[in-house]
């Protein structure tokens, strides 16, 4: 390869055989410029490593908080947006796969062929160093004979020239004249000796130096010139070794694309709509329309009503500012001191039975109830009969084990059981009640001041009245929380005062001022700002008017209304407003 190099004239040890300098230089600058481009694969790979670690920390920031409630019916967007985040997980994990393979497949390469490179370049500038040495001593070795023999020449010349004086003049004698003539002889010997040491360095040094110029020296430069084009081969190849780290991830990138595309076109709008009415849908029918009141007709119960409104104004306008929401809470527990029905409540604040929901959601509850205790009724049941093989097992051949041990757990598994499937009874037997009860509902908010599916009635002197009467078993009636339920519903007089508890629990006919101490005054939980007029075209609300500042009392219960205090010219006034025409800002 070389020995064709040098006949077609392109080599750097014909064309360049007196650059040896410049090529010494151009090499370093080469192999410079190499190790740059190392860098630059060193720097990209860690920014490839910085970038896979912020996607990751931005994947972790905006993963969804999980909620067993929101997981079993999650919006289709949601679930798109989870699977983007997971297709954003796996790009970090292809960028960190680039910077790997870029640190061990091109960064490594590189750093070990610029290492070989400086060695082969700084052994080839050794020899290159050596024969221009050497050339140069043979140099100085020819010039030093050069100058020897020109003194033994122009020497011997002198000598000469004194021979042929002495040999003119007669005056000389005839020693003297032989004398000259021997020192001529010496020096032209001399001359004739330096001459030919001169003619025979002069050889050795022309040999060398053509040796040194067309051989030596050549064969140094070509190696100079073989280091540098393996190093610009290898930046080549290492620019494109570097483009087919990306290339490999590339598949699985589009992949990860096409996932997120897939995960867009899976969002369906009307799912996400159906699973939002499924979330909330209370059940409840809308309210019907609101009767006439024929004010020239007497109201026999007009003074009553008039007494509560007073009393409750005053009450109200004695209320003090408080920040402490556990006394709101008490507003239950005043009423609920009447009734001995005190439900648990599960883990996520609702009631054993969930009898604090609104009828659909509660059989939606109560049917997931159900479904739980039917796995873990099948669960304990395989649970237990495969006990029972094993107990069958020891009691045929007690040296595999004791009997007893497993009679134990077996005793356990049954009990367990048995209470499972009790509680898997009352469950059922609470949703057939829902699924079989209807409610019918006149307005929103009157969802505060129903009882067993019927309205209290507004003029109760402080008791609601039914046509029939409920027995209380403890799981048929769980919402049987007596008449005093509906008493401190907006509809009745305590919906707005707290000034009139029934007499008796049997529904006394005789309005009876509230005992001192079951009275408590109910501090705001905080303010709220009207974003809109309403107009109370429902029993239990009140207007307001854009803008208006009120103060919460209770707020939304999952109905959709918030109970507000205001202060108009009849003094303070209750009722209850649309959450969604108001901006509350609760207190700490």
């Amino acid at each position: 390869m070389a020995a064709q190099e040098i006949e077609s004239g392109t080599t750097w040890g014909k064309e360049l055989w007196d650059q040896f300098d410049n090529l010494a230089t151009h090499t370093q600058k080469g192999i410079d410029f190499f190790e740059r481009f190392g860098n630059f694969i060193r720097d990209r790979s860690a920014i490839e490593v910085e970038y896979a670690l912020k996607l990751r920390r931005l994947v972790k920031n905006y993963q969804p908080k999980k909620n067993k409630e929101d997981e079993e019916n999650e919006f289709s967007s949601l679930i798109a947006f989870k699977n983007v985040l997971k297709e954003v997980a796996d790009l970090a994990g292809q960028r960190e796969v680039v910077a790997e393979n870029l640190q061990n497949q091109v960064l490594q390469g590189i750093m070990l062929l610029a290492k070989n490179l400086r060695d082969e370049r700084k052994k080839a500038l050794n020899q290159g160093a050596g024969l221009t040495q050497s050339l140069h001593t043979q140099i100085g070795t020819l010039d030093r004979a050069k100058r020897s023999y020109e003194k033994a020449f122009r020497e011997a010349e002198k000598a000469i020239e004194g021979y042929h004086k002495a040999d003119a003049d007669f005056h000389l004698s005839r020693a003297d004249v032989e004398k000259q003539r021997v020192n001529m002889n010496i020096r032209n010997s001399q001359s004739e000796d330096a001459k030919s040491e001169y003619a025979n360095q002069l050889q050795i040094t022309n040999k060398q130096q053509q040796q040194h110029y067309q051989i030596a020296l050549p064969e140094v430069f070509n190696k100079l010139q073989e280091l540098d084009e393996k190093r610009t081969r290898g930046m080549k190849e290492f620019i494109k070794r570097a483009a087919d780290v990306e290339y490999e991830v590339s598949p699985i990138i589009a992949r990860c694309l096409e996932g997120m595309v897939k995960a867009a076109d899976s969002i369906n709008e009307k799912d996400d709509s159906m699973i939002v009415i499924e979330k909330y849908q209370s059940g409840f029918q809308p309210p019907g329309d609101i009767p006439f009141e024929d004010l020239s007709k007497p109201d026999p119960d007009a003074s009553n009503n008039s007494q509560t409104h007073n009393s409750s104004t005053g009450l109200n306008h004695m209320t003090g500012k408080g920040t402490t929401k556990d006394k709101l809470k008490k507003r239950v527990g005043i009423f609920g001191i009447f009734t001995g029905n005190k439900n648990n409540l599960t883990t996520d604040g609702l009631k054993e039975d969930f009898s604090d929901l609104p009828p659909t959601q509660r059989r939606k509850k109560l049917t997931a109830k159900v479904q739980e205790l039917q796995q873990k009724v099948a669960q304990e049941q395989a649970a237990s009969d495969g006990l029972m093989k094993m107990k069958g097992v020891y009691e045929a051949n007690s040296m595999l084990g004791d009997p007893r041990t497993v009679e134990e757990q077996l005793n356990e598994s049954v009990s367990r059981l048995d209470r499972l499937r009790q509680e898997l009874l009352r469950y059922q037997k609470l949703l057939e009640q829902a699924n079989n009860q209807t409610f019918i509902q006149h307005s929103p908010q009157s969802n505060r001041v129903t009882q067993n599916g019927q309205r209290s009635s507004r003029h109760s002197n402080g008791s609601s009245n039914h046509e029939n009467s409920h027995e209380d078993n403890g799981e048929d009636h769980p919402d049987d929380a007596g008449s005093l339920s509906s008493s401190a519903s907006p509809e009745s007089g305590l919906g707005t005062s707290h000034t009139s508890l029934p007499g008796s629990g049997q529904g006394s006919t005789n309005e009876q001022p509230m005992n001192e101490e079951y009275y408590e005054a109910e501090t705001p939980l905080g303010t709220c700002r009207a974003l809109y007029p309403f107009d109370a075209t429902s029993e239990g609300s009140i207007p307001m008017s854009e803008g208006e500042e009120l103060q919460v009392i209770e707020v939304d219960q999952g109905d959709g209304w918030t109970r507000v205090r205001r202060f108009s010219s009849k003094g303070w006034e209750e009722g209850f407003v649309p959450t969604s025409y108001i901006e509350c800002t609760l207190y700490a």
